[in-house]
C-alpha cells in the first residue's frame, strides 16, 4: 500500500471525518466528489482542512488527533459553508483561515472532556455553532426554487444518493454515490447505515407529509444518515442506530418549524440521545 507523507494523510483524513473515518482513500474520494460537483467548494474545504490541521501542528495539538484527521473536518465543513455563502475569494479564504483559528480551542477542549469528564461527543459541534454565525452574519443571495419533479422510483433513489451528498453540501445523487463508495471502502457497515440513515429519513418525511422539494434536495436524509453511521460506530444492536434515525428526523422537523438552519445538529442531538439513553441502560444493574 502507498505510505503517504503524515502531514498529507492528516488532510485528507480531515475529509474523511466528517463521516467518522480515518482512512485517506476515503479522504481522497470524498475531496474528489466535492471537485466534481464544484472546484470552488473543494478549494474552500481544502483550505480548511489545512488550516485546521496545521493551525493544530502550530499549537502543538496532540500528534495522534491531528494524524486521524480530528482537527480538519469541522473547518473542512466551514470551508465549504463560506464558499457557498460568500463565493470563493481572497476574503473567503482568509475567513476560512480565522474561523479554524477558532475552531481549535473548541475542538480541543471537546476532546479532553469526552476522554477525561466522559462527556458527550462534539462531533460537529464546533462547526455548527460558528455556521450557525456565519449564515446570521453572512446570508446567501436567495435563488430561484428549483422546479419539483414528480414522486417516482428514479426520483427516490436519487434523493436517498443526494441525501449523502448533502452533508457536505452536494445537492447531486452522482456526488453522494461517490461519498457512499468512499465510506464503503473505508467500513462497509458504516455505508450500509449511511445509506439506511438517508433512506430512512427519505420515507419519515413521505409519511408526515413533509414538501417533496426538500425530500428530493436530499435535506431529509442528511442527518438521520450521519447519526445512523455515528451511533454504528458504537452500538452492535440495530435498534440504536434506528432510534438515532427518528431522533433526528424529529429534531430536524424541530428545526424547520423554529425557523433555524439545522446543519448537522438534529445528528448531534440524535447521538446525544441515543448515548444518553445507553449509559442509563448500562447503570441499571449496578443500582439494582
Amino acid at each position: 500500500m502507498l505510505r503517504l507523507p503524515r502531514h498529507v494523510s492528516a488532510v485528507l483524513n480531515g475529509f474523511s471525518q466528517i463521516f467518522l473515518q480515518a482512512h485517506p482513500l476515503c479522504g481522497l474520494l470524498i475531496a474528489l466528489a466535492i471537485a466534481l460537483h464544484t472546484p470552488a467548494l473543494l478549494a474552500g474545504a481544502l483550505a480548511g482542512a489545512l488550516a485546521g490541521t496545521f493551525g493544530a501542528a502550530a499549537l502543538g495539538r496532540s500528534r495522534a488527533d491531528i494524524d486521524c484527521g480530528l482537527y480538519g473536518y469541522n473547518s473542512a465543513l466551514l470551508g465549504v459553508l463560506i464558499v457557498l455563502q460568500l463565493g470563493l475569494s481572497a476574503f473567503s479564504l482568509g475567513l476560512i483561515a480565522c474561523a479554524a483559528l477558532l475552531i481549535d480551542p473548541l475542538q480541543t477542549r471537546l476532546l479532553a472532556g469526552l476522554r477525561e469528564r466522559q462527556w458527550l461527543p462534539g462531533f460537529t459541534l464546533p462547526f455548527v455553532l460558528l455556521g450557525w454565525l456565519v449564515l446570521t452574519l453572512l446570508p446567501a443571495p436567495t435563488g430561484t426554487p428549483a422546479s419539483v419533479a414528480p414522486i417516482d422510483a428514479q426520483a427516490l433513489a436519487f434523493a436517498i444518493a443526494t441525501g449523502i451528498g448533502q452533508v457536505i453540501f452536494l445537492d447531486q445523487p452522482l456526488a453522494g454515490l461517490l461519498v457512499l463508495v468512499a465510506v464503503w471502502l473505508a467500513d462497509r457497515r458504516a455505508a450500509r447505515w449511511l445509506l439506511a440513515g438517508s433512506a430512512a429519513g427519505l420515507g419519515i418525511d413521505l409519511l408526515f407529509g413533509a414538501a417533496h422539494g426538500p425530500i428530493l434536495a436530499g435535506l431529509a436524509g442528511y442527518n438521520p444518515a450521519l447519526a445512523a453511521l455515528a451511533v454504528s460506530q458504537v452500538q452492535r444492536s440495530a435498534w440504536a442506530p434506528l432510534l438515532a434515525i427518528v431522533a433526528a428526523v424529529l429534531a430536524r422537523l424541530a428545526f424547520d418549524r423554529l425557523g433555524l438552519p439545522p446543519l448537522t445538529m438534529p445528528f448531534i442531538l440524535a447521538c446525544w440521545l441515543v448515548a444518553l439513553a445507553a449509559r442509563r441502560v448500562r447503570r441499571q444493574p449496578e443500582n439494582a
